[in-house]
């Protein structure tokens, strides 16, 4: 009689350390997916935060000295395929070239007048953009201050070189991949980010 009454507390404490087990385990996995799921918003956020405050259409009013290309890959009217992700949606849309202008493409850093973390290699800000750049190529590392409001906050802002290209640049019609309306005159895309149709 002792000897079963033994064997059944045993079962019964083997029964509740085997749930209290499982639900840690439970609980763990409940925690680990909260914690991937903030990552994915977290992340996302991250990835977007730049895109949502660009100006997806502007006026189409080119910055004071900005010359026509004579002779551009893409002739303005013509079609052609984005291979950029400034933005989401961009990448392998259709085109159309609404401007081409050779000039000086960089990509800068530079802190938003508005505040915030500040906006790492933003592509692109042209030689016109820049207030008193002259003609000669900036080199990276030269402090800047931006004339472009392509960004909420960016016109303005002081800004750090961080890679020069002298190209041809291109403002371009497109509808998102991802749908909505189209997006009028975005500036820029270079030479290397477009490919015919």
């Amino acid at each position: 009689m002792l000897k079963k009454q033994t064997i059944l507390s045993l079962i019964a404490v083997f029964f509740l350390v085997l749930s209290a087990c499982s639900n840690t385990s439970d609980e763990k996995a409940k925690n680990s997916g909260n914690t991937e799921n903030e990552k994915r918003m977290d992340h996302s956020k991250m990835e977007g935060m730049d895109h949502n405050k660009m100006e997806h259409s502007s006026s189409g009013k080119i910055p004071q000295g900005l010359k026509a290309a004579k002779n551009p890959a893409f002739k303005v009217g013509s079609k052609a395929i984005v291979k950029a992700d400034h933005m989401e949606g961009m990448d392998g849309a259709e085109a159309t070239i609404a401007g081409a202008y050779d000039t000086i493409a960089y990509s800068v850093t530079y802190t938003p007048t508005t505040g915030g973390k500040p906006v790492k290699n933003h592509k692109w800000v042209i030689q016109e953009e820049i207030k008193d750049a002259g003609t000669k190529v900036l080199k990276p590392g030269t402090k800047v201050t931006l004339e472009a409001d392509h960004m909420k906050g960016m016109k303005g802002a002081t800004g750090t070189i961080e890679t020069a290209e002298k190209t041809t640049v291109y403002m371009i019609d497109y509808t998102s991949t991802t749908g909505g309306e189209p997006v009028k005159n975005h500036k820029w895309v270079t030479e290397s980010e477009l490919t015919s149709k």
